[in-house]
């Protein structure tokens, strides 16, 4: 068993146990009316964009999310939280250093034990849920875990479909398509995109992922036989039956659609398995980001 496949499985465990500790860490985390902006690299910036949306739509303040290399210094903040595995990613350090002593900032992370302790005004440590592989899996998923909870926002039946997710069959013929197109609304439109980044990043796969309502807009052309059409949460309104007549294989999102994007953690894995490719070491990539002065 590769290390990611090892980590994903633990999903259902890690995201109990953030839920269980969101009252602890309710003081690092955004109160309600402060103006918020999310910040992460990679699989932490599209977390950061689901948990914006989730914030903003439960009405407890304005929320932004960037790329943490994009933070626009311009704009007036109460809070920031960079969400960052490793603690060492350079330019999440050294934004929170440039907003060090002007503007409250909370780092979620892995691993305390870095130069993020330093740089964070202050902390959610999710050790338990560090990872080894270089693609992320239970560590992105358990930090937007920690967030649902402490907006409220979890429900109970999110673990118990992510155990689903982890045991059911993936369906005929997906892993031998060609191509990937995921979609969201809301907030699932950052999952959207993180499925599509874990089947790059893995498996080499041409994935593609957009707002559900924009997929008619010109990507529905890619989807023909031999393609596959994932929806993250509830479809538009005759989407599916559009999907279908293209001739592309059409998946339904019928699970809480966290648990949904651990089905395509383990669709990746799949993929990469078939392509002969080993899914911990993506080329090109490392654990993190570390940019030299």
């Amino acid at each position: 068993m590769t290390h990611v496949e090892d980590e994903l499985i633990s999903q259902p465990e890690c995201w109990a146990r953030a839920a269980s500790q969101a009252a602890h860490h309710a003081k690092a985390l955004p109160s309600p009316g402060e103006r918020v902006a999310i910040v992460g690299c990679g699989t932490s910036y599209f977390m950061a964009r689901a948990a914006a949306a989730l914030r903003e739509g439960a009405g407890q303040g304005e929320t932004d999310a960037f790329a943490a290399s994009e933070f626009p210094h311009g704009r007036r903040y109460d809070r920031v939280v960079a969400l960052t595995r490793s603690g060492t990613t350079t330019e999440v350090l050294d934004l929170l250093g440039r907003l060090k002593g002007a503007i409250r900032t909370t780092a979620i992370t892995a691993d305390p034990d870095t130069p993020v302790r330093a740089a964070a005004g202050e902390l959610a440590v999710l050790d338990f849920a560090d990872e080894r592989s270089v693609v992320q899996t239970r560590f992105a998923t358990t930090a937007l875990t920690l967030l649902r909870a402490h907006l409220g926002l979890h429900p109970d039946a999110a673990v118990t479909d992510a155990r689903t997710a982890l045991t059911e069959p993936l369906p005929e013929g997906l892993v031998e398509c060609g191509q990937f197109t995921f979609l969201g609304r809301g907030w699932t439109v950052g999952l959207a995109d993180e499925a599509g980044l874990k089947m790059r990043e893995a498996a080499l796969a041409w994935a593609e992922a957009y707002p559900a309502m924009e997929y008619r807009h010109g990507p529905i052309s890619v989807s023909t036989r031999g393609t596959a059409t994932w929806m993250l949460g509830e479809a538009p309104d005759g989407l599916a039956e559009q999907v279908r007549d293209t001739g592309a294989l059409w998946i339904a999102g019928r699970l809480d659609p966290l648990a949904e994007l651990v089905r395509v953690q383990r669709l990746a894995v799949a993929v990469a398995a078939s392509r002969g490719l080993d899914s911990d070491s993506p080329r090109h990539l490392t654990r993190s980001v570390i940019l030299a002065p």
